[in-house]
């Protein structure tokens, strides 16, 4: 019961993250904690509370029973699992937490919101939303690998040999409901991989629609590049020809005089600014 009060409070603890989620997101949450945490605290559980009381070998010397089941459970599954349940929902609180600094800075400066949307996944935040996802991804491949590398597979034997010290010679020992422990194992690993589908999906989206989204905005602004480019030469011509225009009746040396009278007056001007 306690167990289970703790994971409810990891859960509500998580629960902020399906604000911030895309639909990858909260389909991701809701198998880890139906299909994962709660089958994990309500039936892994109690199948493998008495592997140590019922693992059995054919022998009487004291201390080879434990020793063999050290051998062949160096570490427990229930325990792996819930070490990899833990560091893979560890990520989503990165995000959690990068939204909460927003809306920290925000409360900082008086009125003006320097984040009209704290959860919206720009800038900084579509960084941490990207590298927390390829955390969760990265975290649950690496236990799966580590289950399959320290027990040889996803099996789970009915009977091993063993032959470390203490024991007399080879014994056979026993493993308590295999069948049992080995669906409970498959049904894990699967879900764990359909988590780690679920992350690799929710990062192509994000970086499809990031792509789309950049690409959309370079399209709209050659757009209306091409439209200012098509108004702005001709303005420019005839703003040039009105500064450029002569008076075709002038002479010469009207000209001249207009030019003379210029310079007078700018020397004029300089003079008084002295």
């Amino acid at each position: 019961m306690a167990s289970a009060t703790n994971w409810s409070t990891f859960e509500t603890a998580l629960s902020g993250v399906n604000k911030y989620s895309t639909a990858f997101g909260r389909v991701w949450l809701s198998v880890v904690f139906i299909f994962r945490v709660m089958v994990f605290a309500v039936a892994a559980q109690p199948v493998w509370n008495d592997e140590v009381k019922d693992f059995v070998c054919n022998t009487a010397q004291p201390g080879c029973n434990n020793a063999c089941y050290d051998h062949v459970f160096p570490i427990s599954h229930v325990r792996l699992w819930a070490l990899q349940l833990i560091f893979t929902t560890c990520p989503s609180l990165m995000v959690v937490g990068h939204v909460k600094y927003r809306e920290k800075k925000n409360m900082k400066h008086n009125g003006a919101s320097l984040y009209a949307n704290p959860g919206r996944k720009r800038g900084g935040l579509w960084w941490t939303y990207l590298v927390s996802l390829i955390f969760k991804a990265g975290i649950d491949a690496g236990f799966l690998y580590i289950l399959h590398h320290i027990y040889e597979g996803y099996n789970m034997p009915r009977l091993v040999k063993c032959s470390l010290e203490p024991c007399p010679n080879k014994v056979d020992c026993f493993i308590s409901r295999p069948t049992e422990k080995k669906i409970f194992t498959l049904f894990m690993v699967v879900s764990s991989a359909v988590c780690i589908f679920m992350c690799i999906c929710e990062i192509i989206y994000l970086i499809y629609k990031r792509i789309q989204k950049r690409v959309y905005n370079k399209i709209e602004r050659q757009m209306s590049a091409k439209v200012h480019g098509e108004t702005q030469p001709a303005r420019r011509k005839s703003e040039f020809r009105a500064k450029c225009r002569v008076d075709p009746t002038a002479s010469i040396q009207n000209l001249n005089n207009t030019e003379a009278e210029k310079n007078k007056r700018s020397d004029k001007v300089q003079e008084q600014q002295c």
